[in-house]
């Protein structure tokens, strides 16, 4: 009989049935109404309970009153625990025969201040597909998400710059392209100093994006280079926010080029110049050095083809 090699590490199992019983208990918010679905007793699942939380070596729950209440490793098990019982319930289906109807689900973080109309035409490509897509789009900082994306809770995270060398989890960094950088402003600040641009814009109201955005440096490096002092008339973090102020007249405001026609059409905006010297990246970040999830290579896909190409 083969006797165990000492110098490989013991495998560890997941108890399924343990795993069923806490997520019928989180879902039914209760113990006590988790047994009558599951026809067992109350110290049988609370023994169970205990048994996974012992394996898993991290509390599930903790009592609030006479309830209980997920800890923040209970929702990261829960949320993985849905996935896998339906996962089980399409297998099933599948088996039999029986469409699942279950879409393909893309989970996506989107870095502050990335531009919502870029953002847009990035991931409506993945909605071509032959399969129904359920998307879920999240919107934080680039640590925030891409700490989501190392516990994968996030399929992909779209950033307009790599992560750092000193960024602590692993990922893999691909470019969806690049373009340069137009100005924008209403009907009359456009016919007001889109001559002799880029001098025309010393002294011209404008809107910035927040200080601490990729394109706020790039723009504050260009005018410095070119000797321009604009007057700024407000700094905004949501790009969007910002966009509508500037259809309303309150100042000048730069967007990528590659979405130069939509921003034109959707703000009621001219064109006062481009900044060819300005170049904006955008990264599609994941844990996995092939795309390989469906609808995030067709995002990378169509961006490189269409939006930047």
């Amino acid at each position: 009989m083969p006797t165990a090699d000492p110098r490989r590490p013991a495998l560890t199992w997941l108890n399924y049935h343990h795993l069923l019983y806490f997520y019928t208990v989180a879902r039914e918010g209760s113990i006590a109404r988790a047994c009558g679905v599951l026809h067992l007793t109350q110290p049988t699942v609370s023994a169970q309970l205990r048994t996974l939380e012992d394996s898993l070596g991290e509390r599930l729950f903790e009592r609030r009153g006479r309830g209980l209440v997920l800890t923040d490793t209970g929702h990261f098990v829960y949320r993985y625990a849905e996935e896998i019982f339906a996962l089980g319930r399409e297998l099933q289906d599948t088996l039999a025969g029986r469409p699942t109807g279950r879409p393909l689900r893309l989970r996506v973080g989107v870095a502050e201040g990335l531009p919502k109309l870029l953002t847009y035409r990035l991931l409506e490509p993945a909605f071509r597909g032959a399969e129904p897509l359920h998307l879920v789009c999240r919107e934080g900082t680039p640590d925030r998400l891409l700490a989501d994306l190392s516990i994968h809770s996030l399929d992909v995270v779209l950033l307009d710059a790599p992560p750092t060398a000193g960024t602590r989890v692993r990922v893999f960094s691909h470019l969806l392209g690049e373009c340069d950088v137009t100005l924008f402003g209403s009907p009359e600040l456009a016919k007001r100093h889109r001559r002799r641009f880029p001098a025309s814009l010393d002294g011209a109201p404008m809107l910035l994006p927040s200080g601490d955005s990729t394109l706020r440096h790039s723009l504050d490096q260009w005018m410095e280079r070119e000797g321009i002092r604009p007057v700024v008339r407000g700094e905004f973090s949501d790009s969007a926010v910002l966009k509508v102020f500037g259809g309303a007249g309150a100042g000048i405001f730069a967007a990528p080029s590659a979405v130069e026609e939509e921003v034109r059409r959707q703000y009621g905006v001219r064109v006062i110049g481009r900044v060819p010297t300005i170049r904006e990246r955008f990264y599609a970040v994941s844990t996995e050095r092939r795309l390989r999830h469906p609808a995030v290579a067709a995002i990378s896909q169509t961006a490189r083809a269409e939006l930047f190409g």
